[in-house]
């Protein structure tokens, strides 16, 4: 990945800035994802090298994006790339890492050919279109004071990070390994279903992180959260634990919950925070969340059935797990 990203001029307004949430760390397992799918699937994953570092490329380019869009403050346990140094030079950071991707795919030519190449290059034009159509109702919802229903919010999710997360990077790895339809199918389904209990995973610990994991960066096997407890209900965010908790909560509360969404970022106060989580607590919203991440992931590892016994096939079981059980 880094091999791609240069230490050359514009180095402070651009190449280091690109460099940044790369460096910081992150779990890294979407890129593990193409890895294993690829080797699951009967492919050499020497072989998927360049197409896992696209994929990790094209996260550091969507978080740098959501993070000025939902007006977030920490990334991976350190300020976020726009708090460090704007937004006019953090989106343009962003559409140079956007850019990358597609560099590294196409240097795909020397070592899988024309028509392989050209297979993760249209796989990848399809999951960032899909990614977009899910960041505009994700952003779109608090824009127009909206709380969906949570069949919609689902779809969202599927959209937004069920391709990205999941669904892409699988599929790629079983572009690169010469899978069958039906296996390429079978692996891309795990990969959505787990993506999506990913989400919701990451959703709840927003609201039950303590202080000392928020303020650490996750790494492959170990770290916090990395981001602040309750920042997305200060960004109004439509969590499945807001859906849950507004179509169930009294009238009154629910005008409070309303109002709490609806504030400027900077104006949503720690006390107000607080509230609606307890408000969740009390409702069950929490639990009921819980459960339906727990089911999403075990679902997500029904699919891996479908696929031949391997060791790479129970080592993407074990990151499901991994994944979606973690408490910190």
């Amino acid at each position: 990945m880094f091999s791609f990203l240069p230490e050359v001029e514009p180095h402070a307004f651009l190449y280091e800035p690109m460099r940044d949430y790369p460096i910081r760390g992150g779990k890294r397992f979407r890129s593990a994802l193409v890895l294993l799918a690829c080797e699951a699937l009967g492919g050499k994953k020497e072989a998927a090298l360049r197409t896992a570092a696209a994929f990790e490329v094209f996260h550091s380019f969507a978080i740098i994006h959501d993070d000025i869009e939902d007006g977030s403050e920490m990334r991976r346990g350190k300020p976020c790339l726009h708090r460090l140094h704007g937004i006019p030079l953090s989106i343009n950071v962003g559409d140079a890492l956007y850019s990358k991707v597609f560099e590294i795919l196409a240097d795909n030519r020397e070592i899988l050919g024309d028509a392989t190449t050209l297979d993760l290059l249209q796989e990848m034009i399809r999951g960032a279109r899909l990614t977009f159509e899910g960041q505009a109702y994700d952003i779109g919802w608090i824009e127009a004071e909206e709380i969906p229903e949570v069949e919609a919010f689902i779809e969202m999710l599927r959209l937004k990070t069920g391709w990205y997360s999941g669904r892409g990077p699988c599929t790629a790895g079983a572009i690169i390994a010469g899978a069958s339809e039906d296996q390429k199918q079978a692996i891309g389904d795990f990969g959505e279903a787990m993506a999506v209990a990913f989400q919701i995973r990451d959703d709840l610990l927003n609201l039950t992180v303590c202080a000392e994991d928020a303020s650490t960066a996750p790494t492959t096997t170990t770290g916090g959260y990395g981001k602040e407890r309750g920042g997305d209900i200060a960004e109004g965010k439509r969590t499945l634990m807001v859906i849950d908790l507004f179509h169930r909560c009294a009238p009154e509360e629910q005008r409070r919950v309303q109002e709490i969404l609806d504030q400027e970022r900077t104006e949503v106060t720690s006390e107000q925070i607080e509230w609606t989580i307890a408000l969740m607590e009390r409702y069950g919203s929490i639990v009921r969340t819980e459960e339906e991440c727990l089911k999403r992931a075990h679902r997500a590892e029904a699919y891996l059935d479908q696929i031949p016994p391997s060791e790479a096939r129970e080592i993407l079981r074990e990151m499901c797990s991994f994944l979606i059980e973690r408490v910190f």
